[in-house]
């Protein structure tokens, strides 16, 4: 399967925290944001170089805010790791703002496989301490339960 480019542009990594670690993303669009964001959380989770995109899993969330949108998106995800065991290379997402925001995500992965997939960290849930979503440049910092 080929995996669909993300915006030109759309970069992510993670930091550390007190006793947690946490995403941060940036892209030219909202939705180039949304799926860095998604696929940052799923680096956090494991080596993203040794999954391979054999499959793919759609998530959709909503939100009453942007901020709200990015915690439900990024627990829809964990949800899917959790329950499916299902890890991602890619996230790509669709966004719309407005009077009733909502993003359909999609996960381009595979079951998780111990003899191939490290375990990084085990992400419990999306915080709402320290989350800053910006619109204009799309950027977020997001800090993650592990």
């Amino acid at each position: 399967m080929r995996l669909p480019s993300l915006p030109a542009g759309t970069r992510w990594g993670n930091f550390p925290t007190t006793a947690d670690t946490g995403v941060w993303a940036r892209s030219t669009t909202v939705n180039g944001l949304f799926g860095a964001l998604g696929t940052g959380m799923f680096a956090v989770m494991t080596d993203l170089r040794r999954v391979v995109p054999r499959e793919r899993r759609e998530v959709r969330a909503t939100g009453s805010d942007p901020n709200s949108l990015v915690v439900a998106f990024l627990s829809e995800l964990i949800v899917l790791e959790d329950t499916e065991r299902f890890v991602a290379r890619r996230v790509v997402a669709q966004v719309r703002l407005g009077p009733a925001p909502s993003v359909t995500g999609t996960a381009y992965g595979e079951p998780w496989d111990p003899e191939r997939h490290l375990r990084r960290k085990e992400v419990k849930a999306v915080t709402l301490h320290g989350l800053d979503v910006r619109r204009n440049p799309p950027s977020a910092r997001v800090i993650l339960d592990i």
